[in-house]
């Protein structure tokens, strides 16, 4: 069987080589990472839902959609820049850069064109405030991160992880024009969340990372320095989720169901901390890996839901 990876040059000074292939719709759709974009969508939906004051429901749908094509573009240009390693990663092969179903000039085009129209966009229509910080999360994303810190410091998802936390704020700021301490709160929920969201990936693949050169904690500092760093962090997202309440942004609801669910990730956390041999280790991982995903949905969700409870005239409707 060919190796994919013969299908890309690669280079220690440059980004992949062009791969020849047109590409067919699907398969710029993959481009956008839709499973990571559906995270974003809803996430900055409840930073849109939660601000302080009101946006005309198609103001707020506009936001969304321009939160959504950024998100799209970020995952195509760290697509366009990483075919050399996706190749080398069984999860990550199939990509369409890697495999050849898209040309890798198509995919950087694709995305260039997408960032700079959601911004556009986003600026024009509903402000300049939002339109910055979207722009500067395709920015961090697609080149501090990617380009920069992915390949270079086992810290690339602790400071990376700012990508993916930005969304909630853009959406408030949609709202408010500004931003203020609630946003960054819900900010801080996720960009604490994501490295050990990640870390507990990367035990159970860390074969792959090794093969593609990427300097995450368990290559670079080894299984054990991350499970004691993934238990860290999931303690110290105790604070952070109920920092909301202490700001006045949230209620008994989300203080509660909030506090249930971290003391849920930091138990998963503690068997992934204590058990470090074999398949007992690695269902550890996989089930912290997969209840963080459940976890983060959830704690906004918990959020929204109080949110749409305390609307004047919600009881009126009969629920």
């Amino acid at each position: 069987m060919t190796d994919i990876s013969a299908n890309i040059q690669t280079s220690s000074t440059s980004g992949p080589s062009v791969l020849p292939g047109g590409g067919e719709v699907s398969d710029f759709f993959a481009l956008l990472k839709p499973r990571v974009m559906s995270l974003v969508v809803f996430t900055a939906f409840v930073g849109i839902a939660v601000a302080p004051g009101s946006v005309h429901p198609w103001i707020g749908a506009v936001a969304l959609l321009c939160i959504a094509v950024g998100a799209g573009a970020s995952g195509a240009l760290n697509m366009w820049y990483d075919a050399d390693i996706d190749a080398k990663m069984q999860r990550t092969a199939r990509r369409p850069v890697p495999s050849g179903r898209v040309a890798a000039g198509d995919a950087l085009a694709f995305g260039l064109v997408l960032a700079v129209g959601s911004v556009v966009v986003l600026g024009i229509l509903v402000n300049w405030v939002s339109a910055a910080l979207l722009a500067f999360t395709i920015f961090f994303y697609a080149v501090i991160y990617t380009m920069w810190l992915k390949r270079s410091t086992p810290q690339n998802i602790v400071i990376g992880g700012a990508a993916g936390a930005f969304p909630p704020m853009v959406g408030w700021a949609a709202v408010t024009g500004s931003i203020d301490l609630a946003s960054v709160a819900l900010f801080a929920i996720i960009f604490m969340w994501t490295p050990p969201h990640f870390w507990a990936l990367a035990l159970f693949r860390c074969e792959d990372y090794q093969r593609a050169g990427i300097p995450m904690m368990p290559v670079v500092a080894g299984p054990d320095e991350t499970r004691k760093q993934i238990l860290i962090y999931a303690v110290l997202m105790l604070p952070i989720v109920l920092a909301l309440p202490a700001l006045g942004a949230a209620g008994v609801v989300y203080t509660v169901v909030s506090l249930v669910l971290t003391l849920g990730f930091v138990w998963r956390a503690w068997n992934v901390y204590v058990h470090r041999d074999g398949e007992v280790a690695q269902r550890a991982s996989k089930k912290l890996f997969r209840y963080s995903i459940v976890y983060l949905f959830s704690v906004f969700a918990v959020l929204l839901v109080e949110h749409f409870l305390a609307l004047p005239g919600f009881h009126q409707l009969g629920l």
